[in-house]
């Protein structure tokens, strides 16, 4: 698990390699991701964008920019968290991610990022 705080928003991203599938005479590798996002500030703030930054071992980068997470802008309390879990596919058998988020403090009505660490996507030979 990789772990990161920001201005008391707390991102936990766990991976796992889901597999191979050959489009085309290409292989592509498929993980997923879940990350879990906890408000440890004593504000109430909404999730409005994100921006990845997503490699693989071939210098492939592609960035990829967005309302919300999976469909939705989730606003979370004070002690409250948000888990999702999405998917990523790259064209080598290991690579990372990384970005932020861009959120708005309901209280003061600031916008600010929060850092998602950058993580691993590695298939499972590669792991051994």
């Amino acid at each position: 698990m990789t772990e990161a705080t920001t201005q008391g928003i707390k991102i936990s991203v766990n991976t796992v390699f889901c597999g191979v599938q050959e489009r085309n005479q290409q292989k592509h590798y498929l993980y997923d991701y879940y990350i879990s996002i906890e408000n440890l500030s004593p504000y109430t703030v909404q999730l409005f964008s994100r921006h990845w930054e997503i490699y693989d071992s071939l210098n492939h980068t592609e960035i990829v920019e967005g309302e919300g997470v999976i469909g939705i802008q989730p606003i979370l309390k004070s002690g409250e968290k948000h888990a999702y879990k999405s998917h990523c596919i790259l064209l080598s058998n290991c690579g990372s991610m990384k970005g932020y988020y861009t959120m708005l403090n309901l209280d003061d009505k600031k916008t600010f990022r929060v850092a998602v660490p950058s993580f691993q996507l590695q298939t499972k030979s590669i792991m051994n």
